[in-house]
Protein backbone atom coordinates (compact mmCIF):
# COMPACT_ATOMS: atom_id res chain seq x y z
CA UNK A 1 0.00 0.00 0.00
CA UNK A 2 1.43 3.33 -1.08
CA UNK A 3 3.07 5.92 1.94
CA UNK A 4 -0.07 8.22 0.62
CA UNK A 5 -2.47 6.13 1.03
CA UNK A 6 -0.98 4.86 4.69
CA UNK A 7 -1.07 8.92 5.93
CA UNK A 8 -4.21 9.87 4.64
CA UNK A 9 -6.14 6.48 5.63
CA UNK A 10 -4.53 7.20 9.12
CA UNK A 11 -5.49 10.93 9.29
CA UNK A 12 -8.89 9.56 8.55
CA UNK A 13 -9.29 6.86 10.98
CA UNK A 14 -8.44 9.55 13.87
CA UNK A 15 -11.65 11.65 13.78
CA UNK A 16 -13.72 8.58 12.71
CA UNK A 17 -12.56 6.83 16.11
CA UNK A 18 -12.84 10.50 18.00
CA UNK A 19 -16.48 11.20 16.42
CA UNK A 20 -17.59 7.33 17.19
CA UNK A 21 -16.44 7.93 20.70
CA UNK A 22 -17.93 11.31 21.31
CA UNK A 23 -21.04 9.80 19.78
CA UNK A 24 -21.19 6.97 22.21
CA UNK A 25 -20.35 9.50 25.53
CA UNK A 26 -23.09 11.69 24.13
CA UNK A 27 -25.79 9.29 24.46
CA UNK A 28 -24.23 6.61 26.78
CA UNK A 29 -22.27 7.26 30.17
CA UNK A 30 -21.37 10.51 32.52
CA UNK A 31 -18.39 11.57 30.60
CA UNK A 32 -20.23 14.97 28.62
CA UNK A 33 -22.24 15.55 31.56
CA UNK A 34 -21.82 18.57 33.73
CA UNK A 35 -19.72 17.49 37.30
CA UNK A 36 -22.87 19.37 38.77
CA UNK A 37 -25.92 18.09 39.08
CA UNK A 38 -27.54 21.18 39.47
CA UNK A 39 -26.49 22.22 35.71
CA UNK A 40 -28.42 19.58 34.29
CA UNK A 41 -31.16 20.74 35.55
CA UNK A 42 -30.84 24.12 34.79
CA UNK A 43 -30.31 23.06 31.26
CA UNK A 44 -33.12 20.63 31.12
CA UNK A 45 -35.63 23.12 32.81
CA UNK A 46 -34.06 26.40 30.42
CA UNK A 47 -35.15 27.25 27.12
CA UNK A 48 -32.93 28.99 24.58
CA UNK A 49 -33.69 33.00 23.36
CA UNK A 50 -33.98 31.48 19.78
CA UNK A 51 -36.73 29.43 20.40
CA UNK A 52 -38.89 28.27 23.43
CA UNK A 53 -39.56 25.36 21.00
CA UNK A 54 -36.17 23.34 22.79
CA UNK A 55 -34.36 23.27 26.15
CA UNK A 56 -30.60 23.91 26.60
CA UNK A 57 -30.22 20.19 27.42
CA UNK A 58 -31.95 19.05 23.90
CA UNK A 59 -29.82 21.66 22.11
CA UNK A 60 -26.97 19.82 24.02
CA UNK A 61 -27.38 16.95 23.22
CA UNK A 62 -27.86 18.02 19.36
CA UNK A 63 -25.08 19.59 18.59
CA UNK A 64 -23.08 16.64 20.49
CA UNK A 65 -24.70 14.22 18.20
CA UNK A 66 -24.13 16.39 15.13
CA UNK A 67 -20.42 17.56 16.23
CA UNK A 68 -19.83 13.62 16.48
CA UNK A 69 -21.70 12.83 13.24
CA UNK A 70 -19.22 15.55 11.17
CA UNK A 71 -16.33 13.79 12.75
CA UNK A 72 -17.24 10.38 11.61
CA UNK A 73 -18.53 11.64 8.41
CA UNK A 74 -14.86 13.29 7.50
CA UNK A 75 -13.28 9.56 8.66
CA UNK A 76 -15.74 7.47 6.49
CA UNK A 77 -15.84 10.26 3.23
CA UNK A 78 -11.26 10.54 3.59
CA UNK A 79 -11.18 7.29 4.40
CA UNK A 80 -12.74 5.98 1.46
CA UNK A 81 -11.18 8.32 -0.97
CA UNK A 82 -7.08 7.37 0.60
CA UNK A 83 -8.04 3.51 0.17
CA UNK A 84 -10.18 2.93 -2.52
CA UNK A 85 -9.94 6.26 -4.79
CA UNK A 86 -6.81 8.05 -4.05
CA UNK A 87 -6.76 9.25 -7.79
CA UNK A 88 -9.84 10.87 -7.21
CA UNK A 89 -8.51 12.60 -3.65
CA UNK A 90 -5.21 13.38 -5.31
CA UNK A 91 -6.45 14.64 -8.75
CA UNK A 92 -9.05 16.91 -7.03
CA UNK A 93 -7.35 20.07 -5.35
CA UNK A 94 -11.00 20.92 -3.98
CA UNK A 95 -11.41 17.58 -2.02
CA UNK A 96 -7.87 18.08 -0.98
CA UNK A 97 -8.63 21.92 0.27
CA UNK A 98 -11.96 21.09 2.03
CA UNK A 99 -10.35 18.00 4.01
CA UNK A 100 -7.41 20.81 4.44
CA UNK A 101 -9.65 23.44 6.18
CA UNK A 102 -11.82 20.82 7.85
CA UNK A 103 -8.75 19.39 9.79
CA UNK A 104 -7.80 23.20 10.58
CA UNK A 105 -11.02 24.30 11.61
CA UNK A 106 -11.07 20.94 13.72
CA UNK A 107 -7.93 21.49 15.24
CA UNK A 108 -8.96 25.52 15.86
CA UNK A 109 -11.98 24.43 17.97
CA UNK A 110 -10.39 21.93 19.42
CA UNK A 111 -7.88 24.63 20.73
CA UNK A 112 -10.14 27.17 21.60
CA UNK A 113 -13.23 24.98 22.93
CA UNK A 114 -12.29 21.44 24.11
CA UNK A 115 -9.61 20.03 26.23
CA UNK A 116 -6.04 18.21 24.98
CA UNK A 117 -6.85 14.89 24.00
CA UNK A 118 -9.31 16.24 20.87
CA UNK A 119 -6.47 19.12 20.14
CA UNK A 120 -3.46 15.98 20.73
CA UNK A 121 -5.93 13.74 18.11
CA UNK A 122 -6.96 16.25 15.42
CA UNK A 123 -3.24 17.56 15.32
CA UNK A 124 -1.66 14.32 14.54
CA UNK A 125 -4.42 14.09 11.95
CA UNK A 126 -3.90 17.32 10.37
CA UNK A 127 0.06 16.15 9.92
CA UNK A 128 -0.69 12.95 8.41
CA UNK A 129 -3.12 14.37 6.41
CA UNK A 130 -0.25 16.83 5.19
CA UNK A 131 2.75 14.53 4.93
CA UNK A 132 -0.28 12.27 2.56
CA UNK A 133 -0.89 15.04 0.01
CA UNK A 134 2.67 16.00 -0.19
CA UNK A 135 3.82 12.52 -0.57
CA UNK A 136 0.96 11.72 -3.07
CA UNK A 137 2.14 14.68 -5.10
CA UNK A 138 5.63 13.35 -5.16
CA UNK A 139 4.84 10.31 -6.58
Amino acid sequence: MPIKTVLVGASAFIPLVLGSLHLLYTYWGPKLLPRDPAVVDAMKATTMVITRETTVWNAWIGFNATHSMSLILFGLVYGYLAVARPDVLLGSAFLQGVGLVTLVAFAVLSKNNFFSVPLAGISIALALYALGLVAGHQQ
